[in-house]
């Protein structure tokens, strides 16, 4: 019984010393563009030297676009 809850507590260590060491942040933009949205998230994710993955992206009159930023 003490070997489970000594695993146990080893387990939800490791996994929250992992959920501290990861990035992920969301970020908006606008432009007139989805080109033009698109190249400021490339800008952003290129300020804090992370990858991009575009999550949403609405078209009336103007562009916004969402996308989480990951290292």
């Amino acid at each position: 019984m003490k070997t489970i809850k000594a695993m146990s507590i080893a387990a939800v260590a490791a996994l929250s010393l992992m959920s501290f060491g990861s990035f992920a942040q969301s970020v908006s933009v606008t432009a007139s563009t989805l080109d033009g949205a698109e190249a400021k998230i490339a800008a952003q994710a290129a300020q804090q030297g992370a990858q991009y993955k575009i999550t949403e992206a609405n078209t009336n009159n103007r562009v916004h676009m969402t996308a989480e930023l990951y290292k």
